[in-house]
């Protein structure tokens, strides 16, 4: 009796312990706010979704996510105008398989969209801050990924709203899209890929990657995906 005690521990010792909340865990903790101010058409709305959908469900992008410490990520979708709209799309979702990925792309396919004027990061970051607040899991890193092509026209100014979730140990990435027709008639009073520079991104290791337009978004966002799950430029194969 003693022999066969002593032989269920080994072979009990033998597997690996896992954690009981692994599937409470994530590396990353991603919002995506994404602008929907009267600025950007319905081509470039599509676009812009289609952007997204096809960078989360892109198999070298899940291979990214399934590369981490935990091979998981939650991402909650936002899109945003002015200070008086921000609306939570797709509450948290956590990726960590193909058919995730893929569930979240279809997902957003069947999300009806709304287009307003003005356009506010602030209340975008504001909003965004919030959601994270609400992130069931325990994230390594938490970013929150601000994309839009015009500066901040209504609302507090953004670099306070991007401090204050600085402080609260959230990065925050931007993606300016390069959009040469004027907004409510006036161009930007500076080159936008400035103005994110120095007003939106901020914390650890924040970063922007420029699309020149609306065509190359897509290709942006993979790009940026990539970099914000591994935590660091990527050197892999980049999806086409």
């Amino acid at each position: 009796m003693r022999r066969r005690t002593l032989l269920a521990a080994a072979g009990a010792a033998a597997v690996p312990l896992r954690s009981p909340r692994a599937e409470e865990a994530i590396d990353v903790a991603l919002v995506l706010a994404v602008d929907v101010s009267r600025s950007i058409d319905e081509d470039e709305a599509r676009l812009q979704r289609e952007g997204y959908r096809t960078a989360v469900s892109d198999p070298v992008v899940v291979a990214a996510i399934r590369g981490g410490m935990i091979g998981a990520v939650g991402i909650a979708y936002v899109e945003w105008a002015g200070i008086e709209y921000q609306r939570t799309v797709i509450p948290w979702r956590r990726i960590a398989t193909q058919a995730h990925a893929d569930a979240w792309a279809a997902e957003l396919a069947e999300a009806a969209r709304a287009s307003l004027s003005w356009t506010s990061i602030s209340g975008a970051i504001r909003h965004s801050r919030a959601v994270m607040a609400e992130c069931p899991w325990e994230a390594t890193r938490r970013v929150i990924d601000v994309s839009g092509d015009g500066v901040n026209n209504s609302g507090p100014p953004a670099d306070r709203e991007r401090d204050a979730a600085v402080a609260e140990g959230i990065t925050i990435n931007g993606l300016p899209i390069i959009n040469d027709r004027p907004t409510f008639g006036r161009l930007p009073p500076v080159p936008l890929d400035d103005y994110y520079r120095e007003n939106v991104i901020g914390g650890d290791g924040a970063f922007m990657i420029v699309a020149e337009d609306f065509e190359s978004f897509g290709m942006a966002v993979k790009r940026k995906l990539i970099r914000e799950i591994a935590g660091r430029p990527w050197d892999g194969p980049i999806p086409a």
